[in-house]
């Protein structure tokens, strides 16, 4: 018969996921760097990658007070995000679209990032794991300021230069 799995077991799976999506994040985003020309965009995906490597080391953080090894678990939702990303990238290469592009694609991943934090910070507060509930916190509230940083830079100068741009 089964063992029968508990929240631990889930918040365990589930941290494992996002863990797997941050090191493909972290691989990501000196590609989206390239391709961006807005070079606040580019600034962007500087911070955000410095930003990556600290939610790496908090989550490892999380599966140390969990007292499992930090291992990540392929992420299909993470790979499909991003291989969007790549498809904007090679679609809209010099044109004034891809900065658009990149930041909706960046936003993908910051809101998949955000239902993640979000749920295991819940579920770390319900086990008892206020060490951890605080560290993931930590991080939900820097994906959610990255997902305002990026919504200001669309509409302040990207989305019009991709909209104002000349047909070809």
């Amino acid at each position: 018969m089964a063992k029968e799995k508990t929240l631990k077991d889930l918040f365990h799976d589930t941290l494992r996921d996002i863990y797997f999506a941050e090191k493909q994040i972290l691989k990501a985003l000196p590609k989206m760097r390239r391709a961006a020309s807005n070079s606040k965009l580019q600034k962007a995906f500087d911070k955000h990658k410095e930003q990556t490597e600290e939610h790496v080391s908090r989550l490892e953080e999380v599966f140390e007070i969990l007292g499992k090894p930090a291992r990540g678990k392929t992420c299909d939702a993470i790979k499909g995000i991003i291989d969007e990303g790549e498809e904007i990238i090679s679609e809209f290469a010099d044109t004034a679209a891809l900065d658009a592009g990149l930041i909706s694609s960046a936003q993908a991943v910051e809101h998949y990032e955000i239902t993640r934090y979000g749920t295991l910070r819940r579920w770390a507060k319900e086990l008892g794991m206020d060490d951890a509930a605080k560290l993931l916190e930590k991080t939900l509230d820097e994906e959610s300021q990255t997902d305002e940083d990026l919504t200001d830079l669309a509409e302040k100068t990207v989305n019009e230069a991709a909209k104002s741009a000349k047909a070809a």
